[in-house]
């Protein structure tokens, strides 16, 4: 039997509140633990626990010299959406660690940049019944106008937590 996931608690907690509280809950939380996600000004707009969708908006401290979301911004953009969504169905007795992450950047961004991520059952049951293992998770990322501004490959591993 696996540990219980402290975050998913919070999150199903979370969304039995009117949405625009949901949010804010579930976004301090993140920016809580994710420093500099907070320092960026990330915000998560919904999950249903498979799916995540984040905003980073384009604000000044996140642009380039050209006025658009800067590169790094939105990688953290990408990382976080699938850290996010791979670490909420993680048991608590796992650690989730980044492993590579590729990034293509397609066209320049316009405006506010949003990410979805998405997470397979298959992917969940693997994560649950393996004691270390890695997915790549799904992610879209878009501009203001819809445009798929960057193509990404984001790969995560699970590893036990050591006890203290």
């Amino acid at each position: 039997m696996s540990a219980p996931n402290p975050l998913r608690r919070l999150i199903d907690k979370a969304n039995t509140y009117p949405t625009w509280l949901s949010r804010r809950i579930i976004t301090w939380a993140f920016c809580s633990k994710v420093k500099l996600a907070g320092t960026a000004g990330l915000e998560i707009l919904s999950t249903d626990g498979r799916t995540v969708t984040m905003r980073q908006r384009n604000l000044k401290k996140a642009q380039n010299h050209i006025g658009s979301v800067h590169a790094a911004a939105m990688a953290l953009l990408a990382e976080s959406a699938t850290g996010f969504i791979f670490g909420l169905n993680l048991p608590g007795d796992k650690l989730p660690l980044i492993k590579s992450m590729q990034i293509c950047y397609l066209t320049r961004a316009q405006g506010d940049m949003q990410a979805v991520a998405r997470i397979s059952d298959e992917q969940i049951q693997a994560m649950q019944s393996q004691e270390r293992g890695e997915a790549l998770i799904a992610v879209t990322v878009t501009d203001s106008t819809g445009a798929q501004t960057i193509e990404c490959d984001m790969l995560w591993a699970w590893v036990a937590k050591k006890s203290r």
